[in-house]
């Protein structure tokens, strides 16, 4: 099996709470992602399969959403946006310092694959730009310095 036991017995039990279970396939694309890493070929078929579509309708929608991802990525994955208010406010400095900091361009991942980036063009946190999510973690009012710190912080739970 693709995923866990454990989270294959999750998702039987919370597609009951859906009105269908193909409503309940984003979030099942999301935690199959964080179980293995990516949406392997296997992976796919899995979710297809649990959620009774076709394997390409279930890629379709994996490619209308920036957060999921068929290659496999660091450990965390880091989103500055790029969007007008985090431009406005030194989205570019950002983008430039992770890239100048972890040696990748947009879409690279760090030779250790610790660390993956990409520039988004929106997480939702405009009110405190510049921005960056890393996983689920939202890191606001950014700047190199601050930037700094934050790659620490996940360099030191990586050796952990």
């Amino acid at each position: 099996m693709v995923v866990s036991e454990q989270l294959d017995q999750f998702f039987t039990q919370k597609m009951r709470e859906y009105p269908t279970r193909r409503s309940f396939l984003v979030p099942m694309l999301l935690y199959t992602q964080d179980e293995v890493g990516f949406l392997s070929d296997e992976a796919v078929s899995y979710v297809a399969g649990k959620v009774d579509l076709s394997e390409l309708e279930v890629r379709n929608v994996i490619s209308y959403y920036s957060m999921l991802t068929t290659k496999p990525r660091g450990r965390y994955n880091l989103q500055v946006c790029r969007n007008i208010c985090c431009m406005l406010r030194g989205a570019d400095d950002i983008i430039d310092h992770v890239k100048e900091k972890l040696h990748i361009p947009h879409k690279g991942t760090t030779d250790d694959g610790v660390f993956s980036f990409e520039e988004v063009e929106c997480i939702g946190a405009c009110s405190w730009a510049p921005a960056m999510q890393v996983n689920y973690d939202f890191h606001e009012n950014l700047t190199p310095q601050k930037v700094d710190n934050v790659l620490e912080q996940y360099r030191r739970k990586a050796q952990q």
